[in-house]
């Protein structure tokens, strides 16, 4: 249960939702995420920082720049785990 409540804290925000959905589908730049979302490049890099220690999303310099994807291992793991989560469980109350 730890991991599933942290797994919801980190998602417990609109903006980092907004992030998680802009790079499901490319790789993005803060300034790019800031410009996106409309928020400054200092509230996209804590929420980046947040998702990273979370290992959700993967930084890699490209030039000048630091790009950042998902990662699609620990995406795939949350999802389990918040199916998981909301499974019916299979024991009989009086066990």
């Amino acid at each position: 249960m730890d991991k599933a409540a942290r797994i919801f804290k980190v998602l417990s925000d609109e903006t980092r939702l907004r992030i998680i959905d802009l790079l499901k589908n490319q790789s993005l730049c803060v300034n790019a995420l800031a410009h996106f979302l409309g928020v400054t490049n200092a509230a996209i890099s804590q929420h980046l920082r947040i998702l990273r220690d979370a290992n959700l999303v993967i930084g890699e310099k490209k030039g000048y720049f630091v790009h950042y994807h998902i990662n699609e291992e620990t995406l795939s793991e949350w999802e389990v785990i918040a199916k998981n989560l909301f499974k019916k469980s299979t024991l009989k109350e009086d066990e």
